[in-house]
């Protein structure tokens, strides 16, 4: 009897403990937070370049690192015909209800296909490229490459090298990403033969993505006569061109220059996509300005097409903004405030353009004896400068110069104020 009772003590015991360790491991579970195993993300290079800018306190620190325009000053710059397009829409009295999922057909339809193609072109008379407005480049660029991969398309081939974010774009889309040769950094020049010899290297049916113009980050585009070859090529290999729009006005001052690769490559045939952004050449960097556009066998295919596209945005963001469509559509439609706006853009080109030559020249000044004319070959916001990343970072522990790590500047953050300084710079870790 003592023996049973000493039996079930123990037991009882044992019980209470295995309760009491349950107990504490549930409390523990459920008090520990669900994001613990979170680890912090890396910062971004651009945006975490501009957050490190922040915190130096040096006096003459200057960041040369973030793509978006500033005037001579160094300051952001709304363009006037931007701000009477604001004045015009306050007097409206306009609602704020929600765009439908393709956006505002006005702005693109009648404004942002235009703008890009053509209004004499061909294709869009016949009512045969349709597009939906889009988050900017960047959710363009995303709705694109979801819609592909729906579709049966697995792979992107972009160039060596591109935009930062384009790789995670597409990676995130579920495609995979293959890079074709484009520059030759030994060179600073255009390594057009390679990438010819790659572009007939890819599978049929393979999209190959292109930039409309000022090639981000190396600021080196085709020339026509390349651009020719290069359409040629691709139709030859039944590629399907995938173009990237982030600059027309911006890189030469000149809208209908800039969209001369792509004016061609339709009139050459291409059932070409594009994705357009209007931050850069309108300056409305905050209000994700954008679209998204194909050009179709017939007018039913591109429908076809753009229900597609909305199939992917519903889920997705649901449809877009529409403050900043309506002030590209202010612009665009009014004559007179369109003459204005190219006027001002070219304005922004033309200062890059004289700060390129500022930078060139004052490299020599500074006693540089390096070949520095690729900085006035280039187009565009960016200048790739050829420092590696060594070199890029002794710059910024010595001198406080910030640029991308890649040896990218941003021609928009030079002024007549700081390019003496930013060209001792880099002549000092580049010597």
């Amino acid at each position: 009897m003592v023996l049973q009772n000493a039996t079930r003590f123990v037991a009882r015991t044992s019980a209470k403990k295995a309760f009491s360790r349950g107990t504490q491991q549930t409390q523990r579970c459920l008090s520990s937070s669900p994001y613990a195993n979170f680890e912090m993300a890396p910062p971004d290079p651009i945006v975490g370049l501009n957050e490190t800018f922040q915190k130096d306190d040096f006096p003459q620190k200057v960041i040369v690192g973030v793509g978006s325009y500033r005037d001579g000053a160094g300051k952001p710059y709304v363009l006037p015909c931007v701000r009477k397009a604001e004045k015009i829409l306050m007097e409206s009295g306009l609602d704020m209800e929600y765009a439908g999922i393709a956006g505002d057909p006005k702005f693109v339809d009648l404004e942002a296909l235009k703008f890009v193609y053509g209004a004499d072109s061909t294709p869009l008379q016949e009512n045969r490229i349709h597009g939906v407005q889009s988050l900017s480049g960047t959710g363009g660029l995303r709705v694109y490459g979801e819609l592909m991969k729906r579709h049966g398309y697995s792979q992107i081939y972009v160039p060596n090298p591109t935009w930062g974010n384009h790789i995670p774009i597409f990676t995130n889309a579920g495609l995979e990403v293959k890079k074709y040769r484009y520059y030759d950094a030994e060179n600073s020049d255009l390594d057009f033969d390679s990438m010819i010899k790659d572009i007939k290297d890819m599978p049929a049916g393979s999209i190959i993505l292109l930039h409309a113009c000022a090639h981000n980050p190396t600021g080196m585009d085709p020339t026509l006569e390349q651009w020719k070859e290069i359409s040629e090529t691709i139709k030859k290999q039944n590629l399907v061109p995938f173009f990237d729009c982030a600059y027309q006005g911006f890189a030469s001052g000149d809208a209908v220059l800039d969209a001369a690769a792509v004016r061609m490559f339709v009139e050459d045939g291409h059932l070409i996509s594009m994705v357009q952004s209007f931050s850069k050449n309108f300056g409305l960097y905050g209000q994700r300005v954008g679209a998204l556009s194909v050009v179709g066998e017939n007018e039913e295919e591109a429908k076809r097409v753009v229900s597609q596209m909305k199939m992917v945005v519903r889920p997705m963001y649901s449809n877009p903004p529409r403050h900043g469509s309506r002030l590209v559509t202010t612009i665009l439609e009014d004559p007179a405030l369109t003459q204005e706006f190219m006027e001002q853009c070219k304005g922004m080109a033309d200062r890059i353009a004289t700060m390129r030559s500022s930078l060139h020249n004052a490299l020599t000044s500074a006693g540089s004896t390096k070949n520095w004319d690729h900085i006035t070959k280039q187009i565009g916001m960016f200048a790739f400068s050829g420092l590696n990343k060594d070199q890029v970072m002794e710059m910024r522990s010595n001198h406080h110069v910030y640029c991308t790590a890649d040896g990218r500047i941003s021609m928009a953050g030079v002024t007549e104020g700081n390019v003496d300084y930013i060209a001792e710079a880099i002549h000092d870790v580049s010597k």
